[in-house]
C-alpha cells in the first residue's frame, strides 16, 4: 500500500487544500490542528490548542501565525484568512509543495525567495516549534511573523472585549502573553538573539470558519495580535519560533529541543506506519496517573465505549500492553467511582461497559491469562453481577436472561438526539447488547474455570445456555435470514442494521454457523460499502446516503445510511472465524480501499464515518479512535492468517502440476 502524495499542481486549489487538515498532538491532551494551507476552517482549529488545567477541557491559545517576507520595502503577505467569504491575504498562491513526514514542511516561492517551514508540536510539552529556512534569496531578506491570540475554550468563539490583556511582557529572546486570567503564560521566543518584537496591540476582526458555518453553527471570531517579530534572514539560515507555556532558557536549547524531537519523528512512508502514528496520538496520559483515549479529533473528549471499542486497535497490534492496561486502569477505577461496578448507577451507554470483555480478550494474549485475572478478575464479575441486579429499571437482566435496555434518554450507541427527539430509541433488548453480554459470561466463566473460582463458576454455569436460548427464540428470523434489531414487548424491529455484526465478530457467538452465514450474506449484500459498513440497509425508507454538512443532516444520517469502519472490522472477523485463511485475499481488499482516503481528509488518519453511497464522503469528526483502529485490527488479522495460507505457487510450478502425468509400468523381468 503506498504513502502519502500531494499533487502540487493543486495546492494553490483551496477546494483541494482546504479540505485537507492536518493534525498533531502531545500526548497530554493538547493538539496542533489546521489545513495543509494553514487556513484555520474550524473553530477547533489552532497552532496551539492545549488543556490548562487536570479537567479534559481544551483551550485554543495560538490560532494562527502569520509570515510577511519583506524585501526591497515590498511586504509579500504567505498568510491564508477568510473574512466574510474572501480569502485575505492570498499567501496560498505562494505554496509550491508540502510534505507531511517526518514532520508537517510547507514551501513558498516568492519572486525569488524560497522559504520553507517545518512545523514540530513537541510530544510530552505544551509547546509547538516552527523552524523557518530561508533556501534561496536574491536580495535582503526580512521575515515578520504575527501572533493571532484567542485564548478560549475550542468550543467556543472568542469576540473583541475590554478585558483581554493585549500586551506582550519581555522575556529573554522573546515575549510572553495571556490574554486572561486563569490561563498559562504563552511564551514566544526565538533562537535568533538580533530579532526584534515591535509591540503593536490590536483586534482583528470577523475571521470566518467555512466548516462552522456549514454545519450551522456561529463561525466569525475575533483575533487579538499583541504585535509581531522582525528579523533579517540570510540565504540558507534556519531560525526557530518556540511557543510554549514554559519559556526556554536560551536560543541554544530551542534550537536543541528541536533537533532532539525531530530525530524522534516516525517517518509515515505508507499506509500502515500513518495508521499506527494516528492510533498514537489518541491514547493521552494526563495528571493523577489518568491514562485515557480521546474518541475522536477536534471536538470529543473520552468516552468508555469509544474507549474499549478502540483500545486493542490502538495498542495491541502495535505491542503496547503497557499503555492498554493504563487505560483500562483508570477506567476500572472511574467505574468504581461512578457506581457502574455496583449497578448503583447506568451506564451512559447500555453496552459500554461490556465491550471492556472485548479489549480483555485480547489483551490475555500480551499478559497471559493468569495475570488478566489477578489484574482484573473482580472488575469482570462485578460488571456481570451490576448488570444481573439491574441500574435501577432502566438497564437490567429480565428472568429470560437477555438485558433490557429502555429509558426516555437514549441507552445505545445508535442514541443520536435530533429535535429534541431519539433519532433512533431501540427500547427494549438491543441486538449488540444481547451479544456483548453473552460473550462477557462465556469469556469470564472461561477464564475462573481454569483459574479455579468455584463459586462464580457455579453461580453463572447456567447462564450461556439460557440467553442463548432466549436470544435464538426472540431474535432469529429464519424466513429472512438474520437476527433482529431489537426486540421488545411490541415490536420486532427487523431493519438490517450494522449492529447485527456484533453477534457475528465477538470470540462467543450467540448462533451457529449455519446462520452465521446467513446473516453475513444479508450483512455482504445490503450494508458493505467499501468505507465500512452501512447503519441501515438502502432498501429501507428511512436511508439517507450522501447529505449535507449542517450539523442535523449529517446527524439523521449517522445513523440511518452512513458507514462506519468498526463494524467492519468485526464482519471480517467473522469471515476469518469461519473461512480462515481463505479469506486473506479479501481481506486484503477491503483493507486496500481506505489506502486513498489518508490523504482525503485527515492527513494520515481516518474519519469517524462516511456517506453511505458513492463515492463514500468522509463525515464526522476527521480523526476517530474506532475508525483508525478497525482498519489496524484487519490488518493484524491479515497478517495473522496470511501466516498460515500456503505460499502462492509460481507460474511453472502451477503449469507443471496440471500437466497430466505419464503412468510408470513396470516391466516384468526376462526369465
Amino acid at each position: 500500500m503506498s504513502g502519502l502524495k500531494f499533487d502540487k499542481r493543486e495546492l494553490g486549489n483551496l477546494e483541494y487544500s482546504l479540505d485537507r487538515e492536518m493534525l498533531a498532538t502531545d500526548r497530554r491532551g493538547g493538539y496542533m490542528s489546521t489545513t495543509i494551507v494553514c487556513c484555520n476552517t474550524r473553530k477547533y482549529h489552532g497552532l496551539m490548542v492545549a488543556p490548562i488545567d487536570q479537567s479534559d477541557r481544551t483551550y485554543v491559545l495560538l490560532s494562527s501565525l502569520d509570515e510577511t517576507i519583506v524585501q526591497h520595502d515590498q511586504s509579500f503577505h504567505l498568510a491564508l484568512h477568510r473574512f466574510d467569504g474572501v480569502y485575505e491575504p492570498r499567501g496560498h498562491k505562494y505554496i509550491t509543495d508540502f510534505e507531511y513526514t517526518p514532520t508537517p514542511t510547507i514551501t513558498y516561492r516568492v519572486g525569488g525567495v524560497i522559504l520553507k517551514k517545518e512545523l514540530l508540536w513537541i510530544h510530552k510539552r505544551t509547546q509547538l516549534m516552527i523552524r523557518y529556512t530561508l533556501v534561496d534569496a536574491h536580495s535582503e531578506t526580512t521575515l515578520r511573523l504575527r501572533p493571532m491570540l484567542a485564548f478560549r475554550d475550542k468550543h467556543a468563539l472568542s469576540k473583541a472585549n475590554m478585558d483581554a490583556d493585549g500586551r506582550a511582557y519581555p522575556i529573554p529572546y522573546g515575549v510572553k502573553c495571556r490574554l486572561y486570567d486563569g490561563f498559562p503564560w504563552l511564551n514566544m521566543q526565538l533562537d535568533k538573539a538580533d530579532a526584534e518584537f515591535i509591540a503593536a496591540p490590536d483586534w482583528y476582526y470577523n475571521f470566518e470558519y467555512r466548516k462552522e458555518l456549514a454545519r450551522g453553527y456561529e463561525g466569525h471570531e475575533d483575533l487579538l495580535t499583541a504585535g509581531y517579530f522582525e528579523f533579517k534572514i540570510k540565504k540558507g539560515e534556519s531560525v526557530i519560533f518556540s511557543a510554549a507555556t514554559e519559556a526556554m532558557e536560551s536560543p541554544e536549547a530551542i534550537s536543541s529541543a528541536y533537533e532532539a524531537s525531530l530525530a524522534r519523528r516516525t517517518h509515515k512512508i505508507d499506509f500502515l506506519s500513518c495508521l499506527r502514528h494516528s492510533a498514537r496520538q489518541f491514547v493521552i496520559r494526563r495528571p493523577e496517573n489518568r491514562t485515557e483515549v480521546i474518541a475522536g479529533y477536534p471536538w470529543f473528549g473520552p468516552f468508555m465505549e469509544d474507549t474499549f471499542m478502540a483500545l486493542p486497535g490502538l495498542t495491541l497490534t502495535q505491542g503496547y500492553k503497557e499503555d492498554c492496561m493504563d487505560v483500562l486502569d483508570t477506567a476500572v477505577r472511574d467505574m468504581e467511582a461512578g457506581g457502574i461496578l455496583d449497578g448503583r448507577v447506568t451506564p451512559p451507554v447500555a453496552d459500554a461497559p461490556l465491550w471492556f470483555y472485548y479489549t480483555l480478550q485480547q489483551l490475555e494474549a500480551h499478559i497471559g491469562r493468569k495475570a488478566l485475572w489477578e489484574k482484573y478478575g473482580a472488575a469482570m464479575k462485578g460488571i456481570l453481577e451490576a448488570y444481573r441486579r439491574g441500574f435501577g429499571e432502566e438497564v437490567r437482566m429480565h428472568d429470560n436472561a437477555l438485558v433490557w435496555a429502555s429509558a426516555e434518554r437514549p441507552l445505545t450507541w445508535m442514541g443520536t438526539i435530533v429535535d429534541g427527539e431519539p433519532l433512533t430509541p431501540r427500547r427494549g433488548y438491543p441486538v449488540e447488547l444481547q451479544a456483548l453480554w453473552y460473550n462477557a459470561v462465556e469469556y469470564t466463566l472461561a477464564v475462573a474455570k481454569k483459574e479455579g473460582d468455584k463459586a462464580f463458576v457455579e453461580a453463572w454455569k447456567d447462564m450461556p445456555k439460557r440467553i442463548k436460548a432466549a436470544f435464538n427464540e426472540k431474535f432469529w428470523l429464519e424466513e429472512e435470514g438474520y437476527v433482529a434489531d431489537y426486540v421488545n414487548y411490541d415490536e420486532v424491529n427487523k431493519f438490517i442494521r450494522c449492529n447485527m455484526a456484533v453477534v457475528c465478530g465477538l470470540d462467543y457467538k450467540l448462533v451457529d454457523d449455519e446462520k452465521l452465514v446467513r446473516i453475513l450474506m444479508t450483512i455482504r449484500e445490503h450494508l458493505l460499502t467499501p468505507r465500512g459498513l452501512r447503519t441501515l440497509s438502502p432498501r429501507n425508507l428511512l436511508y439517507k446516503s450522501n447529505y449535507n454538512e449542517d450539523q442535523r443532516s449529517q446527524d439523521l444520517a449517522s445513523r440511518n445510511g452512513s458507514a462506519w469502519i468498526w463494524p467492519l472490522a468485526l464482519y471480517v472477523k467473522a469471515c476469518f472465524d469461519l473461512s480462515g485463511e481463505k479469506f486473506v485475499d479479501e481481506a486484503r481488499h477491503i483493507l486496500d480501499a481506505f489506502d486513498d482516503e489518508l490523504q482525503t481528509k485527515c492527513v494520515g488518519s481516518l474519519s469517524e464515518r462516511f456517506e453511505g453511497d458513492p463515492p463514500h464522503g468522509p463525515r464526522g469528526s476527521v480523526s476517530h479512535a474506532t475508525s483508525v483502529a478497525g482498519v489496524l485490527h484487519i490488518a493484524e488479522l491479515i497478517e495473522r492468517y496470511a501466516k498460515k495460507k500456503p505460499a502462492r505457487k509460481s507460474k511453472k510450478e502451477a503449469e507443471a502440476e496440471a500437466k497430466p502425468k505419464r503412468k510408470c509400468v513396470r516391466k516384468s523381468a526376462k526369465k
